[in-house]
């Protein structure tokens, strides 16, 4: 087992296939981006070995992210390969829906059974605002297909106090008619960005759930710190949707942190707000093949493995890499 200084077990890894992505949220990158050139990734498979390592180590999930994970070229034939590795429980996808119509069935016959969607308004000129090139037909035909493919869904929604705050009932009554989970996210600052300024914007999970408990009423998930993610559910009472919160400010879930990231360039990052890393792609391209030198790279990368984030609203930006340069 991947077990940290803080007695911490490490049984989640998020594996980014990509920075690049179609759209450009205003809370996740600028506006122009200058991406990775293809070289520097790591190929398929590269990306296979590191994960039969941690699998090897006791890792039970993992999450396929990027950037949008599905316009990697050839990405069911990656999938594939990952779905056929022996003793691996869960494999997921994160993806902002808007190739879903085109990939709903192969994902599914590929080995996933479970993604989340990123969508954070249900208002057209909203959403091409938010997302600044993304078309929310595409995102909503998606998870039409996503459905009809017999995929389980979660909607996952960043919220901002003066950009989309107002649909937060809306989104969630539209979970509710789709029978699915959603989770509300507090913006994480990543990256500098100039579209909005982070503290006048945030809006805390517990502002949240008082506004849902308007109409809805919830009660807390008492198992939901067990899940293999951050989000604290509640359910909705008289529905089989639940809500989830993800609270990297106002209810911080490092104590129960369970997930390293590995980006596109082989750098595995311990801790999503720090620049904790070790750079994998060295080791399996100096060492090809050697998977127990791998495995003691990986082991040893726990020893600097921190303790918590320190993700402030009000300080300079500590992190400089953005969200699609982290890896979902």
């Amino acid at each position: 087992m991947l077990i940290d200084n803080f007695g911490r077990q490490i049984n989640y890894l998020r594996i980014s296939v990509t920075d690049r992505c179609d759209f450009r949220c205003v809370y996740c990158m600028a506006e122009e981006m200058t991406f990775l050139p293809r070289n520097q990734l790591l190929n398929f498979e590269e990306l296979e070995s590191i994960a039969q390592a941690f699998v090897k180590l006791g890792v039970n999930k993992i999450r396929i992210t990027g950037g949008e994970p599905l316009i990697r070229k050839d990405i069911t034939t990656l999938i594939n390969r990952l779905s056929s590795i022996e003793r691996l429980k869960e494999l997921t996808l994160t993806t902002n829906g808007s190739h879903l119509k085109h990939y709903a069935k192969d994902l599914v016959s590929a080995g996933i059974k479970r993604i989340n969607i990123s969508l954070d308004s249900l208002q057209a000129k909203r959403f091409a605002k938010i997302t600044r090139t993304g078309k929310l037909q595409d995102v909503l035909s998606g998870i039409e297909a996503a459905l009809d493919a017999g995929l389980n869904i979660k909607l996952n929604s960043v919220i901002l106090k003066n950009r989309n705050s107002d649909e937060v009932l809306d989104l969630v009554n539209f979970a509710i008619q789709k029978h699915i989970d959603i989770s509300f996210i507090e913006e994480m600052p990543l990256g500098t960005i100039t579209s909005h300024q982070r503290g006048q914007e945030f809006i805390s999970s517990e502002s949240l759930r008082e506004i849902i408990q308007q109409k809805h009423l919830l009660i807390a998930n008492q198992n939901s710190l067990t899940n293999s993610g951050p989000s604290r559910y509640w359910q909705i009472v008289n529905s089989t949707s639940r809500i989830g919160f993800i609270s990297p400010h106002s209810e911080n879930f490092c104590t129960t942190c369970n997930r390293v990231r590995l980006t596109a360039t082989g750098r595995l990052l311990l801790c999503l707000g720090n620049e904790h890393s070790i750079d994998l792609k060295a080791v399996i391209r100096q060492h090809p093949g050697d998977q127990e030198r791998l495995k003691q790279a990986i082991k040893d990368s726990l020893f600097i493995k921190p303790k918590k984030h320190d993700f402030s609203l009000t300080e300079p930006v500590q992190i400089l890499r953005f969200m699609n340069a982290t890896g979902g």
